[in-house]
């Protein structure tokens, strides 16, 4: 992921965020691996000093909020590594499906770096101050078998992207108000944060014409169709 990338990828999700015909998003790769995280050879243009560390962990901050910040599912599908940077990016996702052959970690103490505050809170809400410090301190690589075990990855396959299709298959047919309001809730409580947002999106959700179709669907005994208005 260069410095380019972090900004072109936090905006892409932005228009994903706000198309309402989007009702789910898959985040993948093309080729073996997902992500090997940053590329550390701009470091010496891009991230020479605080100011430009600082800058730099704006745009990666604003990349993976913009994912997390998508009111629709995205679940990522990771094959090979995900190291690094490509944790910031699979941990700002709802859901991760991994493929068995996959490697997880965080080199940041190889590189004197200290990991992003938002994706480390991401990271302790995932698997738990304890593992989360064993995951930051060492370094260390685990297998796809040991990240679902510790709660890093949802499901491991020999087919991820095809497990990924087939749920976001079953959660674009559910209320996209209900599923927007419930990821922000969730996300803000993770990020310890109030979620000020939270009850106007209650009551968009409560004034919605979706509202009013599920209501109808419950009367007429039959599947509500649901627009995202």
């Amino acid at each position: 992921m260069t410095l380019a990338m972090w900004k072109d990828m936090a905006a892409t999700f932005t228009k994903l965020g706000k198309n309402r015909d989007v009702r789910a998003i898959i985040l993948s790769s093309v080729g073996d691996d997902f992500s090997v995280g940053a590329d550390v050879s701009e470091f010496g243009t891009v991230r020479r000093d605080a100011a430009e560390s600082k800058a730099y962990e704006i745009a990666v901050d604003a990349c993976s909020d913009a994912i997390a910040g998508a009111p629709q599912p995205v679940i990522s599908v990771l094959r090979g590594y995900c190291l690094g940077g490509g944790c910031h990016l699979a941990m700002a996702c709802d859901f991760r499906f991994a493929h068995h052959a996959a490697v997880l970690g965080i080199p940041a103490a190889n590189l004197s770096i200290v990991y992003g505050v938002r994706s480390t809170k991401r990271l302790l809400s995932l698997v738990g101050i304890t593992t989360a410090k064993k995951i930051l301190y060492s370094a260390d690589r685990v297998s796809a078998r040991e990240a679902l075990r510790i709660g890093l990855v949802d499901s491991v396959s020999d087919e991820p992207i095809t497990d990924a299709e087939s749920f976001a298959s079953r959660m674009a047919e559910k209320a996209p108000f209900s599923i927007a309001g419930a990821k922000y809730i969730l996300n803000q409580a993770a990020l310890g944060d109030e979620g000020i947002l939270a009850e106007a999106m209650i009551d968009e959700a409560s004034d919605s014409e979706d509202y009013r179709e599920a209501r109808a669907a419950f009367a007429e005994k039959r599947r509500p169709e649901f627009r995202r208005r």
